[in-house]
């Protein structure tokens, strides 16, 4: 079985991103119910079909397949209003671990979320300098899949709930 691991914090700031280019992503979700997540993603001339199972802390089953990117852009059209876009930075950590930093746009533009994904549960990583913001690994509220079915007006009472 397929599993991810994952981590993830708040950015009150971009990191510095050097050279590195960032990969312009489309997601939408066709289920966003937390026991079966079905996710498709269009990144670059990729596409993706990712089915998750129910987040235990950092933990969840995951199963990607790699679908060709032309069903991947009508699969999107399907998800209705339940699509995110991002531009995301895969950023090396002070211990040599890559982070991917995603850069939200569209209507979620200003939110800016940093994570690492490990391979093993018990693997240790160090936080980055420029990683400013809360943990919220634990908080289904700011997951993609809860993000993709949210307005401004939720996110903004969201995310100050982490600024006070």
């Amino acid at each position: 079985m397929g599993q991810e691991i994952e981590y993830r914090y708040l950015l009150k700031s971009l990191p510095p991103t050097g050279a590195v280019k960032p990969h312009a992503i489309a997601q939408g979700y066709l289920s966003t119910d937390p026991d079966r997540i079905v996710r498709v993603r269009v990144k670059g001339d990729q596409g993706f079909l990712t089915i998750k199972g129910r987040k235990i802390d950092a933990v969840s089953p995951e199963f990607e397949y790699e679908i060709p990117v032309d069903e991947a852009q009508s699969l999107l059209t399907l998800c209705g209003q339940n699509v995110l876009t991002k531009d995301r930075y895969a950023l090396v950590g002070p211990d040599g671990m890559i982070w991917d930093v995603d850069i939200f746009t569209g209507r979620h533009a200003g939110l800016m979320i940093a994570e690492i994904e490990l391979a093993i549960i018990d693997d240790q990583y160090m936080i980055p300098s420029w990683v400013d913001g809360a943990d919220i690994t634990g908080d289904s509220r700011l997951g993609n899949a809860a993000l993709a079915q949210i307005g401004d007006d939720a996110l903004r009472a969201l995310l100050a709930e982490y600024a006070a």
